[in-house]
């Protein structure tokens, strides 16, 4: 699990979303960001979860939030998975892991009897000012927005 808390600085980044547009977590500074990393595109729980984000995408642009998806799919399959399910916000194709790997969430899971590792389903708020206001480390999938707007 992370080892990122609150009020510790954001760690900086760079990656590729599914344009192939290199995005930077110093792109958001200004702006109240939230950032979930996720297993797969196209699996069961992911697609839960994006969905529940998008339905409620409104509810956070009024509240002055923008979104920002991470997993280790490629841009392809992030292209893909955005027009599959009509994702308003970008995703980044993390594909070497190495922010998953700076904010802590590769490492062993558990599921149906199997260890193997993987990604950590995780999400962050991060401040204007690149500081993390909330960890999201028990994320509801279903209901993943409620748990946000709850917070925030």
């Amino acid at each position: 699990m992370t080892h990122l808390q609150v009020g510790d600085q954001a760690p900086g980044f760079e990656a590729k979303n599914q344009l192939g547009e290199v995005v930077r977590l110093s792109d958001y500074r200004g702006k109240r960001l939230i950032l979930f990393f996720y297993p797969q595109d196209n699996s069961p729980s992911c697609n839960n979860e994006v969905c529940n984000l998008r339905d409620n995408y409104q509810l956070f642009q009024k509240q002055g939030y923008e979104l920002l998806g991470v997993s280790p799919d490629t841009e392809k399959r992030h292209q893909n998975f955005i027009k599959k399910f009509d994702l308003p916000f970008p995703l980044l194709a993390d594909t070497d892991r190495a922010i998953i790997r700076a904010y802590g969430l590769w490492g062993e899971k558990k599921f149906m009897g199997r260890t193997f590792d993987g990604v950590h389903r995780t999400t962050f708020i991060i401040n204007k000012k690149g500081v993390i206001e909330q960890v999201f480390t028990k994320v509801v999938t279903k209901n993943h927005a409620a748990q946000i707007l709850e917070e925030v």
